[in-house]
């Protein structure tokens, strides 16, 4: 059975198709934000929503649907569930053995203010772990150490969130931005530099932004020279590493410098009053014991571990060690630790048709089952040569790893159900709908294109996705209304980044992390005006940067690509109707 995508299914309407198109987005999102229901049930009904629009109104096959929902569900598994539970077994190994406590003092020897606290794990250390591993992980740790450390449940969840969105462009060893160019055919290096023009302004804001949500601005302009350093510094070197070397080491980079800069700068200031939360304010602020660095370095370990696992499984030449090789050069793990799937009756059944690509092509679908090369697998052994290295003993982590999958049983099956919804609005085409509305807006499409890259993320819950979903439209677009493409292009990935906030795996992730499971709504309601102000910021300098700005401060394709089509018309095309086989 073949079916082809249809855009504009109500009346031949692209705009009414939009809106139910969006369906199941407002259902999902308002049952969390509005109506306080429990995510794993809003996931589910936001699911059914999906499959009853993909199946009445857009005509999908039923068949095709439900197999898109297994898809998806399967990929929130493998590999989001499995770095969530594995990023939390770390945790709770720390916490278990007591070790946590000494993390904990040792950062407050750094800076007891909270405000600092809030900056060297939310913001430095969380660019770090999204440059080596991203797809949620980076949110798990921070908001679990920021826990850790004495915040509140909800702000630690939503600091983790805000602070976890320059860096993502860039995240998992330049991954998205390798997809986008590998969608449409630009030169990677052309889009890394651009992403590394946009980002900067957003690295420099979002730790003012997260101490302004977090304390307010008075408590903000009290810590600026640290929130200058520690963004500065990273957008500095965003920039260079960017534009200079390619969007591969950019994050871990930028991460090292930002957390280096502003720990050198607390050897010579402090701030002048020691921030911390009410229920604080009336109890002595905790002097940190004076533990050897021995101590120390030990109670570390764990997390050392988990750099060092997450940055070797994010590299190419150990990914394809541990996936069993080449086809040219095999060895002993072919075929054993990778097995490609392809999903029955939905590989290459569903056929994506213009003006959402060039030309039609069938989808694959196909379900990677790689158990050691899934950054997961690296959290895992992290944890079990972390807890040896504190002392457990097998059986001790099994029973501990036993807890962990109890604790996050009913956040695995939200995220599955949430990768179910996303996987079968991409396959229906329900998110090309929305996408194409976003495209219709003409010359005002600088700003969209940005918006059409948070919308993306928000509903896959990946930058990488959302570039491989609307990589190809903002190309076409661009081309059509007589603009540069690596700036819609780039437009995509980095307004992208400001929708990670608030995608439904972000949410889930950050709950478990933060002993808030059910509380989803409410984590969304905290984050919400946050992620559409960044996103339609960034929207503002494309549109600058595409309109108004001079073209030499963006790249430019070679002259012998082929040059845009100026277009006179504001609008895309009307999509090509085709009806399902």
């Amino acid at each position: 059975m073949i079916w082809t995508q249809v855009y504009s299914p109500v009346a031949g309407n692209l705009f009414l198709s939009a809106l139910v198109a969006a369906l199941p987005v407002f259902v999902l999102l308002g049952l969390l934000a509005f109506w306080h229901v429990k995510a794993h049930i809003s996931a589910l009904l936001g699911l059914v929503t999906a499959l009853l629009v993909s199946i009445l109104v857009y005509r999908m096959p039923a068949q095709l649907a439900g197999m898109a929902a297994v898809n998806g569900a399967l990929y929130g598994l493998l590999p989001i569930g499995w770095i969530v539970l594995n990023a939390i077994f770390i945790y709770d190994i720390s916490v278990k053995s007591g070790d946590f406590e000494v993390v904990k003092h040792s950062i407050a020897g750094l800076a007891a203010d909270r405000r600092i606290q809030a900056l060297l794990i939310a913001y430095s250390f969380g660019a770090f772990i999204e440059g080596a591993a991203g797809f949620g992980t980076p949110v798990a740790i921070s908001a679990a150490m920021l826990i850790g450390l004495g915040f509140k449940p909800l702000e630690a969840a939503g600091l983790a969130l805000i602070g976890n969105t320059a860096p993502v462009a860039y995240g998992a060893l330049g991954s998205p931005l390798i997809a986008l160019a590998g969608v449409t055919g630009l030169p990677l290096e052309m889009l890394s530099a651009a992403a590394g023009r946009i980002l900067p302004l957003f690295s420099l804001m979002v730790p003012f932004w997260i101490i302004w949500t977090m304390a307010g601005r008075k408590a903000m302009l009290e810590v600026w020279p640290a929130c200058l350093t520690a963004g500065g510094s990273f957008a500095i070197c965003q920039f260079l590493v960017s534009n200079y070397h390619g969007p591969w080491l950019v994050d871990i980079a930028g991460a090292i410098i930002s957390m280096v800069a502003t720990i050198v700068l607390l050897k010579f200031w402090q701030p002048k009053n020691i921030w911390r939360y009410d229920h604080e304010k009336h109890t002595e602020a905790e002097k940190a014991p004076d533990h050897s660095a021995g101590r120390i370095a030990k109670a570390w370990m764990p997390w050392v571990f988990l750099s060092i696992f997450v940055f070797a499984w994010g590299t190419p030449q150990v990914k394809t060690f541990l996936n069993g090789g080449t086809k040219d050069k095999p060895n002993f793990l072919m075929g054993i630790s990778k097995k490609d799937f392809e999903i029955p009756k939905l590989h290459k059944a569903i056929v994506k048709a213009p003006p959402v690509v060039a030309k039609p092509s069938a989808e694959p679908a196909v379900f990677t089952f790689n158990w050691l090369s899934a950054t997961g697998t690296s959290l895992l052994l992290a944890g079990i040569v972390g807890g040896l290295f504190l002392g457990f003993g097998p059986l001790e982590l099994l029973k501990i790893f036993g807890k962990t999958i109890k604790r996050v049983k009913i956040s695995l099956l939200t995220i599955a159900a949430m990768l179910a919804l996303g996987f079968t609005t991409k396959s229906a085409g329900l998110d090309a709908t929305m996408g194409l509305a976003f495209a219709a807006t003409g010359a005002l499409f600088p700003f969209f294109s940005a918006m059409l890259g948070w919308l993306g993320v928000a509903l896959t819950g990946s930058d990488t996705s959302s570039n491989v979903l609307f990589g190809g439209l903002q190309k076409i677009t661009a081309q059509q209304l007589g603009l540069n493409p690596i700036i819609t292009a780039a437009a995509n990935t980095t307004g992208g980044v400001m929708g990670k906030m608030i995608d439904a795996q972000s949410l889930v992730v950050a709950s478990v992390a933060t002993g808030q499971e059910g509380e989803e709504g409410t984590i969304l309601r905290y984050v919400f005006l946050h992620s559409i102000v960044l996103a339609a910021l960034v929207g503002i300098v494309v549109f600058f940067y595409a309109k108004v700005l001079p073209a030499h401060w963006m790249p430019q394709l070679p002259a012998a690509a082929p040059a845009p089509v100026a277009a006179p018309a504001a609008a895309v095309p009307a999509p090509v109707l085709t009806p399902a086989k």
